[in-house]
């Protein structure tokens, strides 16, 4: 590995977060948290980055199972570090992160596959099978962890008692590792794209693998600290513009699945509609499989409250858009229209955030 290698902004950057982190330039003062912005931001495409070359190394689809993880670490470590810090005031906080990378993922990230891989080869083909695999996961998990609260009789809130909220990630857990092992062993070849006619680069070596491993772990330990360090700064944002505090699940889940949304988009855009596919859907069941466990521990230990049921508003939302991707998955093959359809729910979904 050459030291040209190792002067790419991938290494640089995450040093410089750490080290702006490190020196405490976190304040009130605008330009300074503009500054722990970008540099959040170049962290998190930083983490995505050293992710791809792990991936890169260890194949399909491993490769998205890396990366869907990382993503998830990066929710988790976020909600996590902002309950802690804000106490009972952020008891819809993993709720709102949650439904918010759901509804980004399924919408947004989703979506713009299907219609910019749509505008450039028309239709696009995929294993109609590890679709449905995915919806089915997604679908258990999401009414157990985000609609079921709301309907049991032990607690009066939108909140489940001790015991459920045991059972519950005890069950999502169940759900994720199944969906996992059908993924990598089970059934792997419903998963592998068909479209293998773009050229590979060599695949890294032991060292450049390593060392994006050495990274990618400082990336996740810097942006988490970092968006906790921001917090804050976020909060008074979303205050100042009189939007909702649910606004703030919002912020957080886009900046934690921007890098993944551009990773799918690049595949779309390659023909590879079946990777896009794996990182959309795979990430949706982590991101909500993996964190509400997370959080349930955390709620357990600190005696936090933890709100997990949805308003009746947004559950009609979660229903139209889990319906619309069912629907536009279905026949194995894609089209732009699946794709407008489902970037005009996310707007709905985001409209409805800032004008409830």
């Amino acid at each position: 590995m050459s030291l040209k290698s190792l002067l790419h902004w991938s290494y640089i950057f995450p040093l410089l977060s750490l080290a702006y982190y490190s020196f405490g330039l976190v304040d009130n003062n605008g330009w300074l948290a503009g500054l722990g912005g970008l540099l959040l931001i170049t962290s998190v495409l930083g983490a995505v980055h050293h992710a791809e070359v792990v991936a890169h190394k260890v194949g399909e689809p491993f490769g998205t199972i890396i990366l869907a993880i990382a993503i998830t670490v990066l929710e988790v470590g976020l909600i996590v570090s902002l309950m802690v810090a804000g106490g009972k005031e952020t008891d819809k906080l993993a709720r709102d992160t949650v439904f918010a990378a759901v509804m980004l993922i399924l919408n947004g990230i989703l979506g713009a596959c299907l219609l910019l891989g749509g505008i450039k080869f028309k239709e696009q083909f995929f294993a109609r099978t590890s679709g449905n695999m995915a919806l089915i996961s997604l679908v258990a998990i999401v009414v157990m962890t985000l609609i079921l609260p709301n309907y049991t009789t032990t607690e009066l809130s939108a909140t489940f008692s001790k015991a459920q909220l045991i059972f519950f990630s005890i069950a999502s857990l169940i759900i994720y590792s199944t969906f996992l092992m059908v993924q990598t062993v089970r059934h792997r070849n419903y998963f592998l794209p068909e479209n293998d006619d773009e050229p590979h680069a060599e695949p890294p070596t032991n060292f450049e693998s390593t060392m994006s491993l050495i990274f990618l772990i400082i990336c996740l330990g810097v942006v988490v600290f970092l968006a906790k360090a921001l917090s804050p700064q976020i909060e008074s944002m979303v205050h100042n513009l009189g939007a909702p505090q649910a606004l703030v699940g919002v912020i957080i889940a886009a900046v934690v699945l921007l890098p993944e949304g551009m990773a799918a988009i690049k595949a779309a855009r390659r023909n590879q509609f079946q990777t896009s596919l794996n990182l959309a859907l795979g990430s949706a069941i982590a991101s909500i499989g993996l964190t509400i466990p997370c959080v349930a521990v955390v709620s357990i230990i600190y005696e936090m409250p933890l709100l997990l049921g949805l308003d009746i508003k947004s559950m009609v939302l979660l229903a139209l858009s889990l319906y619309t991707v069912m629907l536009s998955l279905n026949r194995g093959k894609t089209n732009i229209l699946y794709g407008v359809v489902l970037l005009v729910n996310l707007l709905a979904y985001i409209f409805t955030v800032i004008v409830p």
